[in-house]
């Protein structure tokens, strides 16, 4: 007994000292639980929150959105102002410029991964949707349709697929200066409802 009085004796830490520094340990633990708890109910607080966006009016598709996000396929993705479009059935979004035949084959689309759908409507006119699984973010069907058509097709960030980041890969390289920083409310600059 008294040769283990002397080990906790000759240990490095009392055990009241041990104790009182295990109880800051755990104090300091749950403030930090607090504060992360904090931290995500303000993030959970879209109003609180800034997210990125494209200005469709300075976008000039030039591709670095499918080259420069930092997610394996772009958080861009085409959108369609459906109140903008005018149904042609030789549309610039669609077909190449060079298209010998307007019908679908894969040399005449615009669209590398066929993320546009057509669906007659009636003579001439054509409904196009946007199938954004498919959607990579290029633009090469929005620079077709500025350039040939009413500019119906624009880019925009997809909330749900970014991740926010403090510095936006695609903003840094950006040569218009077209992806910024807005508040929650005005995350989604439409053309259609301009």
């Amino acid at each position: 007994m008294k040769k283990d009085k002397e080990q906790i004796d000759n240990s490095p830490m009392p055990r009241r000292e041990f104790f009182r520094k295990i109880s800051k340990a755990i104090a300091g633990a749950g403030v930090l639980a607090l504060g992360g708890a904090a931290a995500t109910k303000v993030k959970g607080n879209k109003s609180a929150s800034l997210y990125w966006q494209i200005d469709p009016e300075k976008c000039t598709q030039c591709g670095r959105c499918e080259t420069s996000c930092v997610m394996p396929v772009s958080a861009v993705r085409c959108i369609h102002a459906n109140k903008v479009c005018g149904y042609c059935d030789l549309c610039g979004g669609y077909y190449r410029t060079n298209a010998k035949e307007l019908n679908t084959a894969a040399e005449n689309m615009i669209c590398p991964t066929g993320a546009i759908q057509r669906k007659f409507v009636e003579d001439p006119y054509f409904e196009y949707t946007i199938d954004e699984d498919l959607c990579n973010g290029c633009g090469k069907c929005v620079k077709g349709c500025s350039s040939f058509g009413n500019g119906s097709l624009f880019l925009q960030i997809r909330q749900d697929l970014c991740l926010n980041c403090n510095e936006c890969s695609i903003a840094n390289v950006c040569a218009s200066g077209a992806i910024t920083r807005v508040p929650y409310e005005t995350a989604y600059k439409m053309k259609d409802q301009a």
